[in-house]
């Protein structure tokens, strides 16, 4: 075995925590996990732990490499390749130093780390400098000061575990809370009870003033959670926007507030936000829409957690920054082998890629080109977590295929700042490409992807999952009857309702018109049928306003569960039969389809 192999087996070793004498055998990934079932903050705690153990052998394993390539049995000369060249041995040593550099930190060892990063300097000198132009015992002088790495100062920095458990604050998990309180002050009674009822039929508790003075009184006894105030409440009364001012100051902490006016020209536009309005809304007030606001408001459906495929090398590394990102309500998938990212692209749908730089076999900014290669994964950012300083190499990785630099060691709180910030950023503009724009929904064709991704996922882990086909009863006599606009009205109120009553991991789309598919995960057929039927007799009772009067609608839907392997096709058309079923026992009902024929 050459000088070079013996340090190949030494960083492989050191990899999985093995012994050096024998072959790795398995992957880091393949490593026995703790079950996330613990309480997150004991995970971590006990991952830091079983690193204390595996530094130990990791600094001997580093040192006996250098130790071995400096020995004067093993002249420079058996570590060169054909070209006289030491880079094959030192690229491995330096390898390891970039490694346990990023990770030390990670775990708490600033000191140690800030070691190991100097010595992977000076070895990232000497590898990229001819031997000839070496300084008198460069190479020498750097195996030495590797094979004393043991000595480096090894004391574990305070905040380590305590900075693990900070990142809960940063996105509580989503439990059902009463619903909010809407405050409406509007002094044209009409709009106001209008507003009242459609927000009351969305399952908000609604007070109702039609003047300052009552909402002030109002406020004092029960604080609301947001305010639809109009700007302009009549003659002899306060501007609208120093009403919602004066009820700001009164409330413990500021609320959002939406405001109704008949203008919008800028001035107007500009006391709003004065105000403090995050939505502006001209009459005649759209309500669905500013439903629809409200509900991004409080945001109590709860969006569906962004989803991070986490890719590094270092298995501790690796389960520290999935625990931590799983933590904060995201959800992680985590991987070792660069060969399997693609398949994870597939079957998991990223909102953000984390990877390392430096990986044996293919680095990061290759893995990162590969995945540029796919037209459908250029939307998805790529960060790049790396232990890499040099700012030319990190702009140059960027350049060609990432979209942000974070350097390791960084803190449990920055790393969740950075991919919410990013995962948020690419997530809003995906949706905008792939929404419906009438009712924010998906589009045909996306919904259609995520109908084959679900069931491509319930084959894979043997999970129940169901698809519902939803469609309008008699939406044409609507149209004719009330307009095209009392129409809209209805199709976004159905929108807004599914995606307030379904939960946050399901999906919906608007198929075309008046239909809709629902995807209802990690579910069976009972139990979606219940939730798909509640939704049902929850629509038929709201009222619609137009000009011809009030009016109901109701919908009918069916509801297929994915059985095996089928196809998209088969799925969705097992529903269409089902929701064809449910027009012909009379409507407003949810049929459950046959099932695949064995």
């Amino acid at each position: 075995m050459t000088l070079a192999e013996q340090v190949k087996s030494l960083w492989r070793a050191a990899q999985v925590g093995a012994d050096p004498a024998r072959p790795a055998e398995e992957p880091a990934s393949a490593a026995p996990q703790p079950p996330l079932a613990r309480p997150v903050a004991q995970t971590l705690e006990a991952l830091a732990e079983d690193y204390d153990q595996h530094l130990a052998g990791e600094l001997a394993r580093l040192a006996g490499a250098a130790r071995a390539l400096a020995a004067p049995e093993h002249p420079p000369a058996q570590g060169c390749d054909a070209t006289g060249s030491h880079r094959p041995a030192l690229d491995l040593l330096v390898g390891t130093l970039h490694r346990l550099g990023g990770a030390t930190g990670t775990f708490g060892y600033q000191r140690l780390s800030q070691g190991l990063q100097a010595l992977e300097q000076r070895g990232l000198a000497l590898s990229s400098t001819p031997a000839a132009l070496w300084p008198p015992q460069g190479l020498a002088g750097f195996l030495a000061d590797v094979a004393d790495v043991e000595s480096l100062d090894r004391t574990l920095t305070a905040p380590r575990r305590a900075g693990a458990a900070n990142t809960a604050s940063s996105a509580a998990p989503f439990h059902a809370e009463p619903r909010p309180l809407i405050h409406v002050i509007e002094d044209d009674i009409a709009t106001g009870e209008s507003i009242c009822l459609t927000l009351a039929n969305f399952g908000y508790r609604v007070q109702y003033s039609s003047h300052g003075a009552a909402a002030e009184a109002a406020v004092r006894q029960a604080p609301p959670d947001a305010l639809v105030v109009d700007m302009s409440l009549g003659e002899g009364e306060r501007d609208g926007a120093e009403v919602a001012l004066r009820l700001q100051a009164l409330l413990p902490e500021p609320v959002p507030v939406l405001v109704i006016t008949q203008h919008r020209d800028f001035h107007t536009q500009l006391k709003a936000v004065r105000a403090g309005a995050v939505g502006f809304f001209t009459k005649p007030v759209d309500l669905p829409a500013l439903e629809s606001r409200l509900e991004g408001c409080f945001n109590f459906r709860g969006r569906a957690p962004y989803r991070v495929l986490i890719v590094d090398d270092d298995a501790h590394l690796l389960r520290h920054h999935e625990l931590v990102l799983r933590q904060s309500g995201m959800h992680v998938e985590a991987e070792s082998d660069p060969a399997r990212v693609l398949d994870h692209l597939q079957a998991f749908l990223p909102d953000v890629v984390v990877m390392d730089m430096h990986m044996p076999g293919c680095s990061g900014l290759e893995l990162a080109r590969i995945i540029r290669f796919r037209d459908e994964w250029l939307r998805v950012p790529i960060i790049y977590l790396s232990a890499e300083t040099d700012l030319d190499r990190q702009m140059n990785a960027m350049a060609q295929a990432g979209d942000d630099f974070l350097t390791k060691p960084i803190a449990d709180h920055a790393l969740v700042a950075a991919v919410h910030s990013r995962a948020q950023r690419a997530r809003v503009l995906s949706e905008a490409l792939a929404r419906d724009s009438l009712t924010g929904l998906l589009k045909h064709a996306d919904i259609k992807e995520h109908v084959a991704v679900e069931v491509s996922r319930a084959v894979r882990t043997s999970k129940s999952a169901c698809v519902a086909m939803i469609d309008l009863d008699h939406f044409k006599q609507v149209n004719d009857t009330h307009g095209h606009g009392a129409g809209d009205n209805v199709i976004r109120s159905m929108a807004n309702l599914l995606r307030q009553r379904l939960r946050r991991t399901d999906l919906v789309g608007r198929y075309g018109g008046e239909e809709f598919v629902a995807i209802v995960v990690d579910c069976g057929a009972a139990d979606a049928m219940k939730l798909l039927d509640g939704i049902r007799q929850h629509f038929a009772t709201l009222t619609f306003m137009s000009r011809e009067g009030s009016f109901h609608v109701s919908f009918s839907a069916g509801l297929a569960e994915i059985q095996g392997p089928e196809s998209v096709e088969s799925v969705l058309g097992r529903a269409d039969e089902a929701l064809y079923e449910a027009k012909l026992a009379g409507r407003n009902q949810v049929v459950l389809a046959a099932p695949l024929l064995a």
